[in-house]
């Protein structure tokens, strides 16, 4: 049988990538051949419009979600339950299970979308939700929280007219502006993935948003509190980027003057001095008091943000480093929120509470902890590290670039590649450059890796894979790994396995030359303020071509 896939419009191109190479599979285990639309004795549908070269062919309306995750399924289905489809400007019969709220009653949504990094999933997944509302035929505006701050902003007589406010984030960002507003809240990669789902669950879930500590929006229920630490953790690792990215790039730029140019304040005016004191006097000096102020934000909204800010410099000046800041901020977090939660003050004073009680008795409590019991210990185990980075042999840098960039491809931007992540930008802090090299250049190379395997091995692609592949050469030149991952949802195991080895090849290479770099972000932008541009090339190139050989070897020929 020949069987062909149409695609709602609303589907953006990498979901459509993933949920096509998942039913061609599918479809291939089955004896089906996938065809053209013109040819197809069956025709699979997600939503209600059929085409005009669909009407009058044997069809089916099927589940997008189910389509992704049972695919053998939904084909089986499919064909049991063909229709002849009715003509385009016809009415169809079939019931869709994804469409329950569809276009009879139009619905006012707005939106936040805000990811770890500010980058990729903030954008994708507002895209994901703007298309998909607009077929829908809803009214939708969708405000991203990203480093360049807060992107299409929403205004207040739009939240005034809002029927429900759809938040998207895998950190906590100030949602005060919606209070007493429906909100329902989910993550940017379900929001991408499960758009049609998610609508369904934010209708059916939705509540009312309070502003305080004790009643915040209830989550998704398969949230636990192992996921509630690595969101907490990755709100301070957001807001902390742009400090660490402007310090690096300005201590880069000075350093083009000489090596110790900042010490001579006759050279160029000053200028290297200057610039020195901006980076690593100001922003490096800061980073981790913001790190640590927003994790205690995460965790107890803006009454822990001022103890989270006096823990974090505590931890800075005592030199407990990145290590002393993580502790600061959820020691912070967790203080402000237990004692929000034991302080019950009568109505008339309880205005006081946020703006003085906590703020003052927080940092008491945490700024004691800090001093008395914490600095000391966590400052002797950075110093301990950072002698170990410094006397290390070439083994040991090879071997610990090689851990390192393995890591930062096991999930492409999931939690282990945010733990390497983190790991670099902490030791930045401690004045080590060497480790952020080795992960941002090993969290280039799957996506340039899958480009280079679609180039290689061209007809074990098809047209919608090749097309990916120019998409993640452009995504992983921009250190955004994510953009290997339309290639993992559908070959996860091969794409996974060769992608570690071509990020450990690079990280260990990084390493074994001791190249450094102080900027956390951006990948092709900042190479010219690498220690050693030429050699970091080479490193990202080599572990680019192990992945993208090895995978266009060992794949198998798409449909």
């Amino acid at each position: 049988m020949k069987i062909s896939f149409i695609f709602p419009t609303y589907l953006g191109n990498a979901r459509k990538f993933l949920i096509n190479e998942m039913l061609s599979a599918a479809a291939k285990q089955q004896q089906y051949q996938v065809v053209e639309v013109e040819h197809a004795d069956l025709v699979l549908l997600f939503d209600d419009n059929i085409p005009a070269n669909a009407a009058g062919k044997l069809g089916t309306i099927a589940n997008l979600d189910q389509a992704f995750s049972q695919p053998e399924n939904t084909l089986t289905q499919a064909v049991n339950s063909a229709k002849i489809l009715a003509k385009p400007t016809a009415n169809v019969s079939l019931e869709i299970a994804t469409q329950t709220h569809a276009k009879t009653q139009p619905k006012n949504i707005i939106a936040i979308t805000a990811c770890p990094t500010g980058v990729a999933h903030t954008f994708m997944s507002a895209e994901a939700i703007e298309n998909y509302a607009k077929t829908q035929g809803w009214q939708i505006k969708v405000e991203t929280r990203g480093q360049v701050g807060v992107g299409n902003p929403i205004s207040s007589e739009e939240i005034a007219a809002a029927d429900l406010v759809f938040v998207a984030t895998d950190i906590d960002v100030d949602l005060s502006k919606f209070k007493g507003k429906l909100m329902y809240r989910t993550s940017t990669g379900l929001a991408l993935k499960k758009t049609a789902q998610e609508f369904e669950k934010a209708f059916a879930q939705a509540t009312i948003y309070q502003e305080n500590l004790t009643s915040k929006p209830v989550e998704n229920a398969t949230t636990n509190e192992k996921k509630g630490l690595y969101k907490h953790l990755m709100t301070g690792v957001s807001h902390m980027l742009p400090l660490v990215v402007a310090g690096g790039l300005l201590i880069a730029i000075s350093f083009m003057f000489g090596i110790e140019a900042f010490k001579d304040a006759t050279i160029a005016n000053g200028l290297p001095k200057a610039l020195m004191d901006i980076g690593a006097g100001s922003a490096f000096h800061l980073m981790i008091a913001v790190f640590a102020g927003y994790v205690a934000f995460s965790i107890a909204d803006r009454p822990g943000l001022a103890v989270g800010l006096i823990g974090g410099m505590l931890a800075t000046t005592a030199g407990a480093g990145i290590l002393g800041g993580i502790v600061a901020g959820f020691l912070a977090g967790y203080t402000v929120r237990g004692l929000n939660h034991i302080i019950q003050l009568p109505a008339s004073l309880s205005s006081l509470k946020p703006i003085l009680i906590l703020p003052l008795l927080g940092s008491t409590i945490v700024g004691l902890a800090m001093i008395y019991l914490i600095n000391p210990p966590v400052k002797a185990i950075m110093e301990t590290l950072v002698e170990w980075l410094n006397s290390m042999g070439q083994t040991n840098a090879i071997i610990l670039g090689a851990i390192l960039g393995a890591m930062m491809c096991v999930d492409m931007g999931g939690p282990v590649n945010k733990a390497a992540y983190t790991f670099g930008v902490g030791l930045i802090a401690s004045q080590q450059y060497a480790p952020m090299a080795a992960v941002m250049a090993a969290g280039m190379v799957p996506p340039i890796g899958m480009a280079i395997a679609t180039v290689i091995a061209r007809r074990k692609f098809n047209s919608n894979q090749y097309d990916a592949g120019k998409a993640s050469f452009v995504l992983g030149l921009c250190f955004i790994s994510e953009g290997a991952l339309p290639f993992v949802a559908a070959d996860p195991v091969r794409v996974i396995a060769t992608s570690i080895l071509g990020g450990a090849t690079t990280g260990a290479i990084s390493m074994a030359f001791g190249i450094t770099l102080q900027a956390p972000h951006g990948g092709l932008f900042v190479i010219p303020f690498v220690s050693q541009p030429m050699i970091y090339l080479i490193a990202i190139t080599a572990g680019s071509l192990v992945t993208g050989i090895i995978y266009a070897l060992i794949k198998q020929k798409s449909v």
